[in-house]
């Protein structure tokens, strides 16, 4: 293509017609040779008349320009004439693309894979082969033809990681081969990583290198840390420029166990800085629901927090045996338990019944033998259901019975009675040390301090069950503490007490750490390798590129110490880890984590991603052309006195110049598109929903009328088609039997002309699902944002009085027998058609004789799409509730949507079982 002033033609030499545009004019303002004058007398007869025609003896200049114009327009519209060409390069030989391939550049994704598109089509123009190389997944490098690439290019995804230096290594290898000569375009992400600059080098040393990305500083998010009884948030930027503001949002899981915004905070750049601090307060218990922080406008992991146990305080109730002052302060038994819990948890006093129904995380009893057949039974519900109870020793337990002979259900193992003991506890001449915690053990890996000693311990009774229950032990090995599973939850027995009087276990900082493995407080920092040494963590969640969470319980455990302190990479992907009760969060960012901007070698030039869009001249050249030729033509009758009748003659002038013009392309697109949609939407039973103008509620609303067709399919007669969006202000109504409506705060009014099309679609029969999402339509939602924009839309349309659903309505039996209409939410108020007031109760029947028409209205706030959305593969889009309940809410939100699907298309049908009897009698049975 040849690029003349800015403008590319496909052909230029057809541009060679031009030269000829004097010639034509002047052949065209030629004046033919002039007549020899001859007398004739009979001339003077027509002496002193006058003709009201007059017919020029040559052509107007005007008239001439018009048609160098038109061929002029005519020539360069063969040429074809391309705005905004893209250039071939001038490189003929091999080219290679580089991709940084990072969370930094995931963000910004789709503009990089349009550019390498657009440069894989011009590198096919040219014939050049290339090959694409993602640093973060570097593959085999093979060079094919552009074509090739161009089908793998979506398959090209970005990695939660940075390139690491062991795969630029592996790179820069494979680059070392290639012979000189070979032109590289590298896509980075905007920050730097070690490693980089020397792969840059290897590159240069091979060809030129061409940089592209996108000027835009790199936003991160480091973990969230807990301090001052406020969540600590700190935001990170690539680099130093002027004063932002960003949102960061807590995210997690509200009381229903839906996804919501739970919090958000607003953290400040101040000028020439790269670093924001923020603080987020937020009660315990909505601080135990976030999932993750992240910052609103972020497409990334890098931009994304998951939280762990160390932003958890968990809830740990204490009740001690005794609560005598007899001896030292120090020597009450509570007293080292809350030095090492008070800092990471929320510490709970009272009675255990008292604290029993606030759910704690964590029950210490310090030295409790016996509970009453209540307490027991409550503790044990408790402990089933997921709770922990963690026992210690003292005199009161030593001195009595409890779990001598028969194992109690609240202790881990059987005691042993009598023996070497003083008051029913061992002692012996001089104190034990502890032995190494053995693999498998909570505690495998903890330093043990020669100067943590016992002087006397409860002793387990030997049996076929212990080895498995010892987690700690002494030196002799005599067990010092044991656990056991009860239900989903745990019982832990410290053979000790929780003070000094048997051991100095407690005063050590061994003493913090294993209730820390043991889950019951939260850690205030993160773990190091030496605190995790022995554990092995199952991933649970891990996150790709843009931030989205996937199920990781296929992929290997990971060693502790690796867990804390290796980078993320290929080995470890950033995610949520699991270790027996306790949890923790692999961020893309640390605490120490800084983003630095990429800087380049000299001369190597850094272009943005914006792809500028050709566009094609020519037809509307040709157009132009053919307008001009017919105003030719016009201006040609009239100056040879074709047109002639005034007024009429004008008009049919006119009237000719206006069907030589090309039809708009915008009206033949429009009635195309008219066309195209009609067909699609009759073509078969389709359901529909309205065109709010937010992308991800239309998504959603897509995804939700989805899946209700699919329901319909395979559990009715009913066979929908693919559902569409409907655009009120341009889309015909009259195919659809039902619309769905959500409500957004933020949506357009619609026109006088699309009210006057719902009204008449309500009045032919149709239904209008309003759903205010919102889960509060009491008063028609007049309490949320979405339902005083609801009233706002419905006042205009022509809807019949209504009234919450009546418990006979035959909305609740059109197909499945329905009490509740639970969507997203579980709100029980939905709003129809009022009955009529003479609607009575017949005979025999369970429901009155109501009228037999479809209600036009149903409003209700349970988000039903988001409850009805598939995704692509057939399965839920959405969580709903937890567990066994959310599955029988979603089930029961898809038999609302048959239900109301079975009303559109049938009528009040089943209310005609009133007729029965009737018909029966008449039949004669």
């Amino acid at each position: 293509m040849t690029v003349l002033g800015g403008i590319g033609f496909a052909s230029p030499w057809l541009l060679l017609g031009l030269l000829a545009l004097p010639i034509l004019w002047i052949i065209l303002r030629a004046i033919p040779p002039a007549p020899i004058r001859r007398r004739f007398p009979g001339v003077a007869l027509l002496l002193g008349l006058k003709d009201d025609e007059s017919v020029t003896d040559r052509t107007p200049w005007w008239l001439l320009l018009l048609r160098m114009l038109a061929v002029a327009a005519l020539i360069v519209g063969l040429a074809g004439p391309v705005l905004n060409p893209r250039q071939a390069e001038d490189g003929a030989g091999p080219l290679l693309i580089l991709l940084d391939g990072s969370w930094a550049g995931a963000t910004h994704w789709d503009d990089k894979t349009r550019l390498i598109d657009t440069q894989l089509t011009e590198a096919g123009r040219a014939g050049r082969t290339v090959a694409i190389l993602l640093l973060s997944a570097p593959e085999t490098l093979v060079f094919q033809a552009a074509d090739a690439w161009k089908t793998r290019l979506p398959g090209l995804i970005p990695q939660p990681w940075s390139p690491t230096e062991t795969q630029l290594a592996e790179v820069s290898a494979a680059l070392s081969g290639l012979p000189a000569g070979v032109e590289t375009y590298w896509f980075g992400d905007g920050i730097d990583y070690p490693g980089r600059e020397a792969l840059a080098e290897t590159v240069l040393a091979r060809g030129p290198l061409r940089v592209f990305q996108t000027g835009g500083p790199v936003l991160g998010l480091a973990p969230a840390t807990f301090a001052d009884g406020a969540v600590q948030l700190t935001a990170r930027r690539s680099d130093s420029g002027a004063e932002r503001e960003i949102t960061i949002l807590a995210q997690g899981r509200d009381p229903a166990g839906n996804a919501a915004t739970l919090g958000q905070a607003t953290a400040t750049f101040a000028a020439g800085e790269t670093a924001a601090e923020t603080a987020l307060a937020l009660p315990a218990e909505l601080r135990a629901r976030v999932t993750r922080f992240e910052i609103a406008g972020q497409r990334s992991a890098g931009a994304l927090s998951l939280t762990d146990d160390a932003l958890r305080r968990r809830e740990v109730a204490l009740i001690a045996g005794r609560d005598d002052r007899e001896g030292l302060e120090l020597l009450a038994p509570l007293h080292y338990l809350h030095q090492a819990l008070e800092p990471t948890a929320d510490l709970l006093d009272g009675a255990l019944m008292d604290v029993l129904p606030a759910n704690p995380d964590v029950i210490v009893l310090a030295d409790v033998a016996t509970l009453s057949p209540a307490e027991e039974a409550a503790l044990t519900e408790w402990i089933e259901k997921g709770g922990m109870l963690l026992r210690f020793a003292g005199p009161r337990l030593a001195a009595s019975d409890v779990s001598r002979i028969d194992e109690h259900p609240l202790m881990p193992v059987r005691l042993r009675a009598g023996g070497r003991t003083v008051g029913g506890a061992m002692s012996w001449g001089e104190p034990k040390t502890l032995a190494p915690f053995p693999e498998g053990s909570p505690f495998h890996g903890l330093r043990v301090s020669p100067d943590v000693t016992v002087s006397a311990q409860v002793v387990a009774q030997p049996d076929p069950t212990l080895a498995d229950r010892v987690i700690a032990a002494l030196s002799d090995g005599t067990p010092l503490v044991t656990r056991k599973m009860l239900g989903q939850g745990q019982v832990v027995l410290f053979h000790v007490t929780a003070n000094a009087e048997w051991s100095t276990l407690p005063l050590s900082g061994l003493f913090v750490e294993m209730l820390e493995r043991l889950a019951v407080s939260s850690a205030a920092k993160a773990p190091g390798a030496d605190d995790l040494e022995g554990t092995t963590w199952t991933p649970v969640q891990v996150m790709d590129a843009y931030g989205a969470l996937s199920d990781a319980s296929t992929l290997p455990g990971v060693p502790g110490p690796v867990l804390a302190e290796a980078p993320v990479g290929p080995d470890l992907r950033p995610g949520l880890y699991r270790s027996e009760d306790r949890r923790l969060a692999r961020n893309v960012l640390t605490t120490e984590t800084e983003l630095t901007p990429a800087a380049w070698p000299d001369g190597v030039p850094v272009e943005g991603l914006t792809v500028t869009e050709e566009l094609p001249l020519g037809g509307l050249l040709l157009a132009l052309a053919l307008v001009l030729l017919a105003a030719d033509v016009v201006a040609a009758l009239a100056l040879s006195g074709r047109l002639t009748g005034g007024l009429r003659g004008t008009a049919a002038a006119l009237a000719l110049l206006v069907l030589l013009l090309p039809p708009p392309a915008q009206a033949q697109s429009q009635t195309a598109d008219d066309e195209d949609f009609a067909i699609a939407a009759s073509r078969e039973l389709i359901l529909a929903h309205v065109l709010t103008g937010n992308a991800n509620i239309d998504d959603v609303a897509q995804a939700g009328l989805q899946g209700l067709s699919d329901t319909l399919f395979f559990r009715t007669s009913v066979e929908p088609g693919e559902p569409m969006g409907v655009d009120l202000e341009r889309d015909e109504l009259v195919f659809f039997p039902m619309l769905y409506w959500p409500i957004t705060p933020d949506q357009p009014t619609p026109s006088a002309a699309a009210y006057a099309r719902l009204n008449e679609y309500l009045r032919s029969g149709g239904l209008i699902l309003f759903d205010t999402r919102d889960a509060d339509i009491a008063r028609f939602g007049a309490s949320s944002p979405n339902g005083r924009k609801l009233q706002q839309l419905a006042a205009p349309l022509d809807i019949p009085p209504l009234e919450p659903l009546p418990a006979d309505h035959v909305l609740t039996r059109t197909f499945y027998l329905l009490q509740d209409f639970p969507g997203r939410h579980s709100g029980r108020d939905l709003w129809v058609e009022a009955s009529p007031p003479d609607a009575e109760q017949i005979e025999g029947m369970p429901f009155r004789n109501l009228n037999d028409g479809v209600t036009p209205v149903v409003i209700g706030g349970n988000d039903w799409a988001a409850a009805w959305a598939v995704d692509r593969n057939g399965g839920a889009l959405l969580p709903v509730g937890r567990g066994y309940s959310g599955e029988r809410q979603r089930e029961l939100a898809y038999r609302f949507g048959v239900n109301l699907v079975m009303h559109v298309l049938t009528g009040n049908y089943k209310s005609d079982q009133v007729h029965v009897p009737a018909l029966l009698d008449r039949l004669g049975q």
